[in-house]
This record gives structure tokens, sequence and C-alpha cells, in this order.
């Protein structure tokens, strides 16, 4: 299942035009991202707090990851200051991946931000988090912070971009996106047989582990069509519902 190193903003001095700071908000959104990430089927780290962008980089470098995503929000230069709009997301010129990421991400973010055309995709050769990242890196810059309109939007609307941030890497991943609900316990009924744990919600899924009947499995989000999204004993999956009694 995919796996991914969530870096919100460390930078704190970054003052909101309307109060609070960048890295308040940013991880206020990466917070409200953990529920949906979980009920895709998605695992996640977190950046530490107390670490730069550099500790950031040297983190997500140190293990696997499918996906770098860096969070923050933008600032014109001091001559503009206030009068720029607008949602840009950085990838590696170099990288097909960090591309096609970003452009599904700045596409989906159209359909909530209020000015569409202003929602793109931007190469970088100098944003260290996009270019000396093992994984594949995006850095989304999620409107001005020295912006009243864009502050304004983006202080009321992180549910709607956490979700979106969230099917945006499940379009990429190609998994389904599973609405967030409550965390559920559930007992394997499987009739003296291992339970399958699949890579994708279909008998045709690879099977990535199994669990045991009887045992006991975390449920974090239900796909429909007879599959849950599962944790049991670390490993996150997809397993037949219809072997499963919820509660």
């Amino acid at each position: 299942m995919p796996k991914v190193f969530l870096s919100p903003s460390t930078q704190e001095w970054n003052e909101y035009v309307t109060g609070g700071n960048e890295e308040q908000y940013m991880n206020l959104l990466a917070d409200k991202m953990e529920p949906y990430l979980r009920s895709s089927g998605i695992t996640y780290v977190r950046n530490d707090p107390d670490k730069n962008v550099v500790g950031a980089i040297r983190d997500s470098n140190a293990a696997y990851y499918d996906v770098h995503l860096a969070l923050h929000s933008n600032a014109a230069p001091e001559h503009l200051a206030g009068q720029l709009r607008g949602i840009d997301i950085y990838f590696s010129p170099g990288s097909f991946d960090s591309e096609r990421l970003a452009t599904i991400i700045a596409n989906n973010l159209k359909n909530i931000y209020p000015l569409p055309d202003k929602s793109r995709a931007v190469p970088t050769t100098s944003l260290g988090e996009v270019t000396q990242t093992r994984a594949t890196a995006v850095l989304c810059e999620l409107g001005y912070h020295d912006n009243i309109e864009d502050v304004t939007w983006l202080k009321n609307n992180l549910g709607a971009i956490a979700k979106n941030l969230v099917q945006s890497l499940c379009d990429y991943f190609g998994i389904p996106f599973v609405d967030a609900g409550p965390v559920m316990q559930g007992v394997v009924a499987a009739g003296g047989s291992n339970l399958n744990i699949r890579d994708y919600p279909s008998s045709g899924g690879r099977i990535i582990g199994s669990i045991p009947d009887g045992a006991r499995v975390t449920i974090y989000g239900d796909v429909g069509n007879g599959w849950y999204v599962v944790n049991y004993n670390g490993q996150t999956g997809y397993a037949s519902s219809d072997f499963i009694v919820a509660g």
C-alpha cells in the first residue's frame, strides 16, 4: 500500500495577514488529512515540527516513501505584498512522476479554489523538498498568506482542501478514495481459513498479507462492493467485508 511522508511547514515566522502563521495552519491541514489517508489505505509519517527543511529531507530519505508531500502557503515579494493570489504546486522537471502528481493536485484544486485558472503545476530546480528527496515529491503553495482573500479561503476550507489533496493522492496511486468515517474493530469469520489482505479491493489484487480466522482487525474505511480498508499487525490493505464481523 502507498506510503507518504507528510511535511507541513515548520515556518512559524510566516505570519498570516488575519492572524496565525504558516506552521500552525499547515499542521491543521495535515491533521485534517489524516482521517482521509487512513480510510483510503494510505499509510503516512509526518515530519518532526522541531526540525527545519534539511531535517525533513533527511528523515524522508532515511526510509522508503512513495511520495513526499510538502504543505506550505506563499507570500508575494515585498513590493507586491497582498496583491497576488493563486496556488502553485511545485514539481521536479526531471521527474515524470513528480510532474504527474503536481498536475493532478493542481487540476483537482481548481474545483474548490475560487480562481481556478490560478491553480497550476510549476517546475522548480531550487526547492530542496522537491529536488533532494528520494521519493516522488511535490511542494504545495496553497495560496498567499499575505492576501486577505486567500487566507480567508484557506482558513474556511481546511477540511475541503484536506479531502481534495487525499483524493489527488488516490488518483495518483490508482486506488479508490474512501471517505473518512469512524475507525471500527472487527473479527474475521472465514470458516477456519485465513483472510487475505490485498493491495487493491478486488479478488485480483495482489496478496500482501493474511489475517487468521477469529483474529481482531482494525477497519479504517468501507470501500463498498464488499471490501474494507483494514489494518492487522501493522499491515494496511483491503480485505473482503463478507468475512469480517464489524462491531
